[in-house]
């Protein structure tokens, strides 16, 4: 009897930490993979890791949902950009172009290579388009004809764009940020201080410019010649502006705030959510999940700070599931840890046999993202194990190859 008490324990804190670590943020009316977002005017865009683009009229409250383009199946809709009465679309299938507010779309792929495109942006009269394997590409004709700009890209996964005045940043998975202060006619590494170049967003701020990482936030004043880390530990898909207040969305870790230009940072909830992508319209921030949509008042956040239901979400160990999962043939394990401790992370195979170990040192209380390859393990499902003090957990997972 005591065993089950303590079991039906732990059933209702696991229940009331969700509840907590979801506070304040709704959830919209939209039940699926929500790859970008975009805003303009009181128009709010959604593209769909199923091919489907999502708009509103009523800051997120009712949600119309139209295919891109019926011939191709998952075809993902990677990233939006607005250019005056032209939305562009990036996705596994190129670009498509709509003139009507996403009622209507094109495909726009004269000379893009056969790339899935990541990440768009707009620099006066000319789009750029960051494409998985194939570089970056530009259309002085809204997409009509492109043209591959790589000279001096020596990496051509380009998951994150970003224009600063003159300049543009491209920026990498796997081989960090590239600067072109020539209309992308060539390119320069700029990774001094970057210690993890696996690039997810960027967001600008006057001088300053933001890196969303594999571990983190980095900070550049400098154009990218050196950059500081802001927020570390915590994996970032995603970033976005509200005048001079930062939010970044994690992996499963919350979306943080920082109103000092990365300075400091506060948890602001939404834990459990992956947050692909962050767009603010009205009096609202909008985070796009992998489960939907997320809506928060901005007020609410900025003006309330680190309350009470946000320092919970930092004074509780946890253990996020593995992403992707099922992975080949690496994987990122995520966990909060509430105070200082020795913390082992190790991997067993379905018998018991330890096959990895992960973390194996001293660590501060925070939030962290590791890593961990299976390039010289089978396929099959295994289990990784989190221990610090006296609290363990452990979760499965799965290498498909």
């Amino acid at each position: 009897m005591k065993y089950i008490l303590h079991f039906l324990l732990f059933i209702v804190l696991m229940i009331s930490s969700s509840d907590l670590s979801l506070a304040q943020w709704v959830e919209t009316n939209i039940r699926t993979d929500i790859f970008s977002l975009t805003v303009s005017g009181k128009n709010l865009f959604a593209g769909e890791g199923g091919g489907r683009f999502f708009y509103s009229t009523d800051s997120g409250t009712n949600w119309t949902g139209i295919y891109i383009d019926l011939k191709y199946a998952n075809n993902n809709v990677r990233s939006l950009v607005v250019n005056g009465a032209n939305l562009f679309a990036g996705t596994n299938n190129g670009v498509y172009l709509s003139t009507n507010n996403g009622i209507n779309w094109n495909a726009v792929n004269n000379g893009l290579p056969k790339n899935a495109v990541y990440a768009l942006a707009v620099k006066g009269s000319n789009i750029f388009a960051g494409t998985d394997g194939g570089g970056v590409c530009f259309s002085t004709n809204n997409g009509t004809n492109w043209t591959v700009i790589n000279t001096g890209l020596t990496f051509l996964s380009v998951y994150a764009l970003a224009v600063s005045g003159s300049n543009i940043f491209a920026g990498t998975y796997g081989a960090g940020v590239f600067l072109s202060i020539d209309n992308g006619t060539s390119w320069t590494e700029v990774n001094s201080g970057l210690t993890n170049t696996y690039v997810n967003a960027f967001a600008v701020s006057g001088a300053n410019l933001f890196a969303g990482t594999n571990n983190g936030v980095f900070l550049s004043t400098n154009s990218g010649t050196s950059w500081t880390a802001s927020l570390s530990g915590t994996w970032v898909f995603s970033l976005a502006f509200s005048g001079t207040n930062l939010f970044a969305g994690t992996q499963m870790d919350g979306i943080y705030l920082s109103t000092n230009n990365g300075t400091s940072w506060v948890n602001t909830g939404g834990v459990g959510h992956i947050a692909l992508a962050l767009a603010t319209s009205d009096t609202n921030l909008f985070a796009g999940c992998y489960d939907g949509i997320l809506r928060r008042s901005l007020s609410e956040m900025i003006t309330t700070g680190v309350n009470d239901d946000q320092k919970q979400i930092l004074t509780r160990f946890t253990l996020e599931q593995n992403y992707p999962n099922p992975f080949n043939p690496a994987t990122t394990v995520s966990f909060n840890l509430p105070t200082k401790g020795f913390v082992l992370l190790k991997v067993y195979d379905l018998i018991g046999r330890e096959v990895a170990t992960i973390v194996s040192e001293e660590m501060s209380a925070g939030s962290y993202s590791k890593q961990w390859s299976a390039a010289d393990l089978p396929s099959g499902v295994y289990f990784y194990r989190l221990q610090c003090g006296l609290y363990t957990e452990a979760k499965k997972l799965t290498l498909l190859r």
